[in-house]
C-alpha cells in the first residue's frame, strides 16, 4: 500500500519516524511538507498535499502531522470527500477506520510521545471498515457536501 504523510515543522521529526516504521513494514511512502524541524512550512500546504493525494486516488491512506493535529485536521477536512480523524489513542484511531472509514489520521507531535503515535498508526492502518448503518453516516455528512446527492 502506498501511504502519504505530510507536516509542517513541528511534525518533522515524528513524520520521518513514522515514515521509516512504514517503511520497515513494507510499505511505499510519499512525503510532503517540511524538510526539516527549524524552517517554518504550512500545515495547510502539507495536509492539501495528502488530501489530493487521496483525492486523486494517488494513494488509500494518508496521515498527517502538525503541532497539535488539529490545524491539518482541518486543513484537509476543508477538500470535498476527505475524512481526516484527529487520533490520540489506539481505540480512536481503530474507530476512525471502522466506523468512519477516516482516509486519513491526523497527529500532534506536541501532544504524543513517539511509541504511542506509532502504535495509534499500526491500529489505524490494520483497521477496516465495517459499512452497514457506518455507510449511511458517510453518505450522510457527503451530502452535506454535495446537497444535489442521494442522502
Amino acid at each position: 500500500m502506498l501511504i502519504s504523510l505530510g507536516s509542517d515543522h513541528a511534525g518533522f521529526a515524528m513524520r520521518s519516524l513514522i515514515a521509516n516504521h512504514l517503511r520497515n513494514k513494507g510499505f511505499e511512502v510519499i512525503e510532503h511538507g517540511a524538510v526539516s524541524e527549524t524552517e517554518p512550512y504550512s500545515y495547510v500546504k502539507a495536509g492539501l498535499a495528502v488530501a489530493s493525494d487521496i483525492q486523486t486516488h494517488r494513494v488509500e491512506r494518508g496521515i498527517v502531522i502538525c503541532g497539535t493535529g488539529i490545524g491539518i485536521s482541518i486543513a484537509c477536512n476543508k477538500k470535498q470527500g476527505i475524512r481526516c480523524a484527529l487520533c490520540v489513542n489506539e481505540f480512536m484511531a481503530k474507530m476512525a477506520r471502522q466506523h468512519n472509514d477516516a482516509q486519513i489520521l491526523a497527529l500532534g507531535a506536541r501532544v504524543l510521545g513517539t511509541s504511542l503515535a506509532i502504535s495509534i498508526v499500526d491500529a489505524y492502518l490494520d483497521g477496516l471498515f465495517e459499512g452497514g448503518r457506518h455507510q449511511e453516516r458517510i453518505d450522510e455528512i457527503a451530502h452535506q457536501e454535495n446537497p444535489s446527492t442521494k442522502s
